[in-house]
């Protein structure tokens, strides 16, 4: 699975003019499952995610996690994170899981930060969807696993 990770003051992701899912502050989370993904790669991320210490305590150092600071998660999938451009000016998608794996994985994901007390909001998964975002700071962190 890869992450980009964006702390945000609020965040939404609309299908078809339609708001799906919002948060106020917290972290914007683009999310790509690939063909070796399997629920134990969900929860080590989405357990990473929530613990990462990319808030400011009162010195101004990153110094406190999602949890800690009581932030929300818009969790949206996006394949396009595995792009493969090594060759060619096209990228290459081969190493993206299919939708019937990476669905229930990305669910998963959503479901382990859920349970690790972490609030959720959703992107539709396959759909067309538009991100809109203020960045704080700018903070963007890149995980993979």
């Amino acid at each position: 699975m890869k992450a980009v990770l964006q702390r945000v003051a609020h965040a939404a992701v609309s299908v078809e003019g339609e708001v799906v899912g919002s948060i106020g502050p917290g972290l914007c989370v683009l999310l790509a499952v690939s063909r070796s993904d399997g629920a134990e790669t969900a929860s080590r991320l989405a357990g990473k995610v929530a613990r990462l210490r990319v808030f400011a305590d009162e010195d101004g150092r990153f110094d406190r996690s999602l949890l800690d600071v009581g932030g929300e998660a818009l969790v949206v999938s996006q394949f396009t994170l595995l792009g493969d451009t090594a060759k060619g000016n096209r990228p290459s998608f081969t190493d993206a899981a299919p939708p019937d794996q990476a669905e229930p994985l990305y669910e998963g994901f959503c479901d382990e930060l859920r349970g690790l007390g972490v609030p959720v909001a959703n992107g539709r998964f396959g759909a067309r969807m538009a991100v809109e975002l203020v960045n704080d700071g700018p903070v963007t962190i890149v995980l993979e696993l």
